[in-house]
């Protein structure tokens, strides 16, 4: 089967397995060919990419739910949009949720997913209460913050590279209303973005969407995003209508021309006094889950995503010199999102650290390489790091250089010989 990530760049031929019970999971353990687990495949690059996978969709079970305390155990192929629609119209929802509801519970414990929250809730990890890992030998540990601490602190955020993850308990939250007050704030440039933050640091949820073409005095223009869970109305939330975009979408429309009339309209549709109002949790969260295969906008070739975060030390600038060459790239990206992050966790491989973490596609195309090099150098100078659930090309020397937890990773795959059965197309050009 030939499959790719969500940026569908790059492709490989694998041959694929699912197993709708453990003891199946165990069996494919046990083979001496490496392999790569695979839920709904939204990471971006290669790291759910092999030549053996196993996938996990079918593996997916509710397993128990306390309706007094919120705690759910569930099969790690359930999504979280599976969990949203069986438990917000009992007034509990996901304390951490994504971009996108279309993630297996397995595959957000993975990327130790994070979202408009991270400065108040942290990443998805902060409401795993325990997680069920198969082993390399087949032994299956129940692991948490206290119990096989090491085990947990490595798979979350691990990317699948310590076992089959087969399920886990999480921490719900109870909320009155599948609705979120709203409220957006318009930014003139890239400081004014930042004194923003700080002005709502004590909004739940905050986002900002970045004009990356704007430049002079305009350059890093946004729209802060701003949210809170409505204190009363309906808990039954309608699907949002879909669309879907079609295999022959021309990705030569999303060029530098169109995306600065995007552009222009976006930002110039938000008076300067903002706006404010209350919107579905659907379209809060999970805005690009209206385009079904959102992903052929970019055409044939498909795009990457490039997310990094720089300590907030450093920001300002950093930030300053990344928009510039950017701007100054002659490349477009459509998608541009600004978050500020709180502090970093304890697992040995999760992205988020105390500072600014920005998300920027961009198609495929023969100048990205040269851009995203410069890139790679600005954040590695700033002591940052890029996203691995969002990577396709970043360097040994950068992942290195950005996850000072690496090396007790790296000994403790070795420890429980997980280097010669879990492998991703991504562990092996990293050297993981």
């Amino acid at each position: 089967m030939r499959l790719s990530g969500w940026g569908r760049f790059p492709w490989c031929e694998a041959r694929v397995r699912s197993f709708a019970q453990a003891g199946e999971a165990a069996s494919f353990v046990g083979r001496e060919q490496p392999f790569i687990v695979r839920g709904l495949g939204r990471s971006y690059g290669d790291s759910a990419l092999a030549q053996d996978i196993l996938l996990t969709r079918r593996f997916n079970h509710i397993l128990d739910f306390c309706p007094s305390t919120g705690a759910l155990s569930c099969e790690a192929g359930v999504s979280l949009d599976e969990i949203i629609a069986a438990f917000l119209p009992r007034g509990w929802f996901l304390p951490v949720v994504p971009g996108t509801r279309f993630v297996t519970v397995g595959g957000a414990i993975a990327g130790d997913v994070h979202g408009k929250n991270h400065h108040s809730a942290g990443c998805f990890s902060s409401c795993v209460r325990s997680l069920v890992l198969l082993l390399p030998n087949g032994e299956v540990r129940t692991c948490s913050p206290t119990d096989n601490r090491d085990l947990f602190t490595a798979t979350c955020g691990g990317m699948g590279l310590t076992g089959v993850i087969l399920a886990a308990e999480l921490a719900l939250r109870s909320v009155s209303s599948s609705m979120i007050e709203q409220k957006v704030v318009k930014a003139r440039n890239l400081a004014h973005t930042l004194e923003l933050f700080e002005e709502h640091g004590d909004a739940e949820y905050s986002v900002a969407w970045v004009d990356t073409l704007a430049q002079g005095e305009g350059s890093g223009r946004s729209l802060l995003i701003l949210g809170e869970h409505a204190p009363g109305g309906p808990l039954r939330l309608a699907e949002p209508k879909a669309v879907t975009i079609p295999s022959w979408f021309p990705g030569w429309l999303l060029g530098r021309p169109v995306a600065k009339i995007f552009n222009n309209l976006k930002y110039s549709s938000i008076s300067a006094n903002g706006a404010q109002g209350v919107v579905p949790l659907h379209s809060f969260f999970f805005p690009l889950d209206g385009l079904l295969e959102w992903n052929r906008l970019y055409g044939r070739k498909g795009f990457t995503q490039y997310q990094f975060v720089i300590p907030k030390q450093g920001g300002p600038e950093g930030l300053a010199a990344i928009l510039s060459r950017i701007a100054g790239s002659g490349l477009a990206s459509y998608l541009a999102v600004l978050k500020l992050f709180g502090p970093a966790n304890a697992n040995m491989l999760s992205f988020p650290m105390a500072g600014y973490t920005l998300a920027l596609d961009f198609k495929i195309s023969s100048g990205l390489p040269a851009l995203l090099h410069d890139l790679d150098r600005m954040v590695r100078e700033q002591g940052g790091r890029l996203y691995l659930a969002k990577d396709a090309r970043m360097e040994p020397a950068m992942l290195e250089a950005g996850y000072p937890g690496l090396a007790e990773f790296r000994d403790l795959r070795r420890h429980y010989g997980m280097d010669t059965v879990f492998s991703s197309l991504q562990s092996k050009r990293l050297g993981v």
